[in-house]
């Protein structure tokens, strides 16, 4: 059961209401983690205000297996749940799916990206120069750096809020299993 209360989007009014409609319009579905963040219509308005931009850099691919490793990395059940069937709907097959929760794929650039997105979230941002070395020699521009570094950013985000809120999984649930307990 959720922490915080999930606003049903047929009884709520307001922005939120056209928050949670623009969400169902865009997804086909709205899920819990929106319903939850419906009680501020400020904080839902932030996260699809960072995603909606964010959604259209990167692969599709690259961009749900940096948010499969963050949510590993970061013991985000809802958000595991969520991208591992996002990603699996992005063409990822099972054995991409298990590498990207440990960071790892066997295409060099993606490698590179999703070791560079496990420091950024690890080290807090506070990662070396040879970090950014590393993934700047897998061929990324500073723009994709810095789109990584947003994409780890909006995956924080929504780990820690689902995290405190705790809604329903809403998805085929799976478990993290490399997090370390807190």
């Amino acid at each position: 059961m959720s922490r915080l209360q999930t606003i049903d989007p047929a009884v709520v009014a307001g922005r939120a209401k056209e928050l949670l409609d623009a969400v169902q319009a865009s997804l086909g579905l709205t899920p819990n983690m929106t319903k939850a963040m419906a009680n501020s219509s400020a904080v839902l308005e932030g996260y699809l205000g960072l995603s909606g931009p964010l959604g259209k850099t990167l692969t599709p691919q690259l961009r749900e297996q940096i948010a499969l490793v963050v949510a590993e990395e970061n013991g985000c059940g809802y958000c595991l749940s969520a991208h591992t069937a996002l990603a699996g709907l992005a063409g990822l097959s099972e054995a991409d799916l298990h590498a990207s929760r440990e960071a790892r794929s066997e295409n060099r650039a993606t490698d590179a990206a999703l070791k560079f997105a496990r420091a950024v979230n690890a080290k807090r941002g506070g990662v070396s120069n040879e970090d950014v070395a590393l993934v700047r020699a897998a061929g990324f521009s500073d723009g994709e750096i810095a789109e990584i570094v947003g994409h780890v950013a909006l995956n924080v985000f929504t780990n820690y809020f689902n995290k405190v809120a705790e809604p329903t999984i809403d998805f085929p649930v799976v478990e993290p299993r490399l997090a370390r307990a807190a």
